[in-house]
């Protein structure tokens, strides 16, 4: 019979590490959950990005489609304001709705039935005359300093005196003399005046060529005079939801992709090292 020592180990049982979970497992565990987290994260982020800027995005677009209608200008009857083959955009607004200065979008049969721009001078009651001594037209007797004409001399070349009926209005280009407008149908009912019911919009900006883009500014000589100026429309802000959408959607749809990397950097490098 074979006696086995007491107190020395049997050299048949072989002697490991403790069984049970790998600290290190634990911690490559841990990190490919908190990696997890931050890819859902940049995920969610990513997500509510493109969602937010595709609203912003379209919506102003939509917006601006209702409110607004763009023309494209033939004629240099408008210059400097406007030049020759400028594309504008003109607010749809009710004749009731335009005030001395505004640059305007009309229709009229006297006038060749077509879509016509000229600025406001004057509106119902007004008597618009040209020019004083120093060359200024006046309006109910006050003379108004008109910065945006073509050039620097006498308001007009023709002097005309004309009293715009009621509900009606006195329309001049920013180039007098190479302009067709109510100083040409002074003849006609009205003293060359168009109905307000003629407008069809209100100039608010430029937009094409875009070296020429800016808005079209109310002239402050005639926020002195009995009901002011127009208000601006809402292009501004239609254009800062329209660049801000686009800014969310390519920043959204960059930042998904780019928040993964880190995540797929460390997978590669922990099954290339590895021990066997």
């Amino acid at each position: 019979m074979r006696l086995r020592a007491v107190g020395h180990a049997d050299p048949t049982v072989r002697v490991g590490p403790p069984r049970g979970p790998h600290p290190a497992g634990d911690g490559m565990a841990r990190t490919r959950r908190d990696d997890d987290g931050h890819g859902r994260a940049g995920r969610v982020l990513s997500g509510l990005a493109v969602a937010v800027g595709c609203v912003l995005f379209l919506g102003g677009f939509a917006w601006a489609a209702l409110l607004y209608q763009p023309y494209a200008v033939p004629t240099d009857s408008m210059e400097p304001t406007i030049a020759r083959g400028d594309r504008i955009l003109a607010q749809r607004v009710d004749g009731d709705e335009v005030r001395r200065g505004d640059v305007v979008v009309f229709r009229d049969k006297l006038w060749g039935d077509v879509p016509t721009v000229k600025r406001v001078i004057g509106v119902g009651g007004d008597t618009v005359v040209c020019c004083d001594r120093q060359g200024l037209l006046t309006v109910n007797g006050k003379p108004v300093e008109e910065p945006y004409l073509h050039s620097t001399g006498p308001a007009s070349p023709t002097p005309f005196s004309a009293t715009v009926p009621k509900d009606r209005l006195f329309l001049l280009g920013d180039h007098r003399a190479d302009s067709l407008d109510s100083r040409t149908h002074l003849t006609d009912a009205g003293q060359g005046s168009v109905p307000r019911g003629a407008v069809r919009a209100r100039v608010d900006a430029t937009a094409w060529p875009a070296s020429g883009w800016g808005m079209i500014e109310r002239p402050a000589s005639f926020a002195a005079l009995p009901g002011g100026t127009s208000r601006p429309g809402p292009l501004p802000l239609l254009v800062g939801c329209v660049c801000a959408g686009a800014v969310l959607i390519l920043g959204g749809a960059a930042y998904g992709p780019l928040s993964r990397r880190p995540a797929r950097s460390r997978e590669k490098q922990e099954k290339g090292g590895g021990a066997t």
